[in-house]
Order: structure tokens, then C-alpha cells, then sequence
């Protein structure tokens, strides 16, 4: 009897010890990344959601003390699964030791909605507004370097990426663009979430630097703070976000930083690789156009971690071209100028829907194609089944 009540005594004053070093809530916490680490993992706790946006994230197994972040959003009916699986990030996340947030739409086709006011707001109510929030809950979580915070994404994530940079200046550092349209170019006269546009994507919708400058800045009205350098790649062989759009993305961030769009201070050819062409503003905005590529612009993983700094460089020349390709510079009149006119009050509305399919015959902009699509593979009279990316074929 006497040795059991020694023993409980004994047993007793462990789990007090234990309990006094290591406080329950700050051992859950580091219980949480040792199990999330090397794994994408959901995360349904992360405070305010709005629009309903899931969170998903990746913690490296070597994350560095003070890591930095990068939100990484997928296309239009990509998941987080899938832009994990098909971009690079995951695994540069090891190498440098940052967090990895994965966004995922919460509607039909999961494209962003980049068009209502909510979306377009700072603390508006809308995807953007979840997404900050899942980066204030990791920086918490994980004690963040609140100066490595990035972000980027592909297509409907591209616009998510600029409009994220427009309603939150002060959370990104830097962001980098493949094959969007500027932030606030698929506004929707009718407040509608996840709208599509016909006219923006047609590369119709044509302004001045001043008047997308002025756009941007309105989604955080009076905020006079830093704000993050863009950098924008597109193809020109692009018929789902016309190519028009690379050029309209570029003179909104040009107006917001104040540059002469009319006037970049380099426009290096071949760089950062053979049929690139790389145009520096200044050290805030960089636009990369590559010729011959479609709407999907492979992820230049070394080029963004240059871009964020975490390969300790954060050059703003384009750096080194890629093998084989020697750059030159030019001083051509920049394609897209100012002086092209067709210029509205407001971005003009389409009123093209979101696509979809009916009959088994996809409408225009409906899926028709992409590993694991169920659905028609048949486009209506006159469209083309065009591939996007591996997971993502759209009659056009």
C-alpha cells in the first residue's frame, strides 16, 4: 500500500514538473508543427472566414527559426492538392525553410473571386479577406519574419495575387504574377462573387497607368504605407487572359509606384531565358513576357526565390539569363504604351458567365479536359478544347 502511494506521489510530481516547464497551450502548438511538418495539412481554426475559403499549409521538416511565408494560389478548378503537387514551392520550402500557405476557393470551378466589392475591400468580407487571415494566423503560429511574406499564384490565382497586393499592401513584401489580369479589371457592376469577365479576359479593358494606379490604391482607402514589389510574367500566345493584360498589369503597378511606364530603365531580351523579354521599371515592378507561351507560364521557382530574397538576392536586372541565352538590351518603344486608347471611367463589365456544361457539351469557357475530369470532353460548335495545364483543358 505504502509503495502504490509513493509511487502516485512520485507519478504526481512529474506531471506537475512537466506541466510548469511546458505550458499546455505552448506544447500543443509545437506538438502541431511537429505533426504538420513535411506534409500539407488543413488547418479549420484559423479565425474569421468570411467567405469560406479553406486553409492549407505546409511546414518544412527544416523550418527556419523566424520563418517566412508564401501563399500560393491555385487556378481556376485547381485545389490546394494540386497547385502543392504541380508547383515548387513544397519543395523550396526545404531548402529555405519558409511556410507554404495553399488557399482554396470555396466555389463551383474554384476560380478567386477578384470581382465583388467584399474581394475588393480591405477587411471587405471576401477571399481576400480570408487569405489575410490565414497569413496573420501562421504568423502567430509560427513566430513569422512579418518581412519574408510573400505571395503568388497562377491564372485566377495570379488575380488573387494582385488583388491580394492591392487590399494588403502591408502584409506582402513582394508577389509574383503568371498570367493574370491587373486588380480590379473583373470588377462586377452587379456585386457578384466569382464573376467572370469577357471583356478584361479579351484584353479590352485599356487604361492609362494613372487611372489602374488609382484603382488599386482605392481597394485600401488611406493607406500610405510600403508596399510590395511585382513581379509579372505572361504569354503571348495567351487566348484565355489575352496577352493585353500582361501590359494593363504592368501600368497599374507603374502608376501605383509612380514610374513612367513609357520609360522602364531596362528591357533585357533572352532573359531570364531564351524568348523571355525582362522590362525593370525600377526596383519595384518587373514584367516578363515570353513569347510563344500560352496561358500556362511555367513557375520559375529559382527566379521567385531571387525575387522574395531568400536565395539572397533580391535583384531587380532579371539577373542571369538561362543556359544558352544571352541577354541584350533595348530601348524599343514599349508594346502596349499609354497611348493606346479605348480608356473607360471604370474597368468596363463584361457580362459573360463563368462557363460550364450542360448536355455533355461544355459551353465556352467550360472545363472539357485535365487529369481526373468526369465531365464532357466535347466543346460546343465553334470552340476548342484548349489544355491550360495538366489539370485544366477550357473550350475557347
Amino acid at each position: 500500500m505504502r509503495g502504490s502511494f509513493f509511487s502516485f506521489l512520485t507519478t504526481l510530481f512529474l506531471f506537475l514538473t512537466l506541466s510548469a516547464a511546458s505550458p499546455v497551450g505552448q506544447d500543443a502548438g509545437n506538438l502541431a508543427k511537429r505533426v504538420n511538418a513535411g506534409s500539407l495539412q488543413q488547418v479549420t481554426n484559423f479565425g474569421s472566414n468570411p467567405s469560406g475559403t479553406k486553409m492549407y499549409i505546409y511546414v518544412p521538416k527544416k523550418l527556419a527559426s523566424n520563418p517566412g511565408v508564401v501563399v500560393a494560389i491555385h487556378y481556376c478548378t485547381g485545389t490546394a492538392q494540386a497547385y502543392y503537387t504541380g508547383s515548387p514551392y513544397a519543395q523550396l520550402a526545404e531548402q529555405y525553410g519558409f511556410i507554404v500557405i495553399y488557399p482554396e476557393s470555396p466555389y463551383s470551378g474554384t476560380c478567386w473571386d477578384v470581382s465583388s466589392k467584399a474581394a475588393l475591400t480591405h477587411n471587405g468580407g471576401g477571399d481576400s479577406n480570408s487569405i489575410a487571415n490565414m497569413v496573420d494566423w501562421t504568423t502567430k503560429q509560427y513566430k513569422v519574419d512579418t518581412s519574408k511574406i510573400f505571395v503568388t499564384g497562377s491564372s485566377s490565382g495570379a488575380m488573387m495575387t494582385n488583388v491580394m497586393a492591392a487590399t494588403y499592401p502591408e502584409l506582402f513584401k513582394a508577389a509574383v504574377v503568371y498570367s493574370g489580369v491587373p486588380a480590379g479589371c473583373f470588377y462586377s457592376a452587379a456585386n457578384q462573387a466569382d464573376a467572370w469577365n469577357s471583356s478584361c479576359a479579351q484584353g479590352k479593358v485599356i487604361s492609362t497607368p494613372q487611372h489602374w494606379g488609382g484603382i488599386a490604391k482605392a481597394m485600401y482607402a488611406g493607406y500610405t504605407g510600403s508596399r510590395p514589389r511585382m513581379q509579372i510574367y505572361h504569354g503571348t500566345a495567351d487566348t484565355t487572359l489575352y496577352p493585353q493584360n500582361f501590359y494593363e498589369t504592368c501600368k497599374e503597378w507603374a502608376g501605383v509606384f509612380g514610374y513612367n511606364y513609357d520609360a522602364p530603365q531596362s528591357v533585357l531580351n533572352n532573359n531570364p531565358q531564351a524568348n523571355y523579354k525582362t522590362t525593370n521599371w525600377g526596383p519595384n515592378l518587373q514584367g516578363i513576357l515570353a513569347t510563344g507561351v500560352g496561358h500556362t507560364v511555367p513557375i520559375h521557382g529559382s527566379k521567385d526565390m531571387d525575387w522574395f530574397g531568400f536565395s539572397g538576392s533580391g535583384s531587380s536586372d532579371g539577373g542571369s539569363p538561362g543556359s544558352g541565352s544571352s541577354p541584350s538590351t533595348t530601348t524599343s518603344t514599349n508594346q502596349g504604351s499609354t497611348t493606346t486608347t479605348s480608356v473607360s471611367t471604370g474597368p468596363t463589365q463584361g457580362s459573360g458567365g463563368s462557363g460550364g456544361s450542360g448536355g455533355g457539351v461544355a459551353q465556352q469557357w467550360g472545363q472539357c479536359g485535365g487529369n481526373g475530369w468526369t465531365g464532357p470532353t466535347q466543346c460546343a460548335a465553334g470552340l476548342t478544347c484548349t489544355a491550360s495545364n495538366p489539370w485544366y483543358s477550357q473550350c475557347l
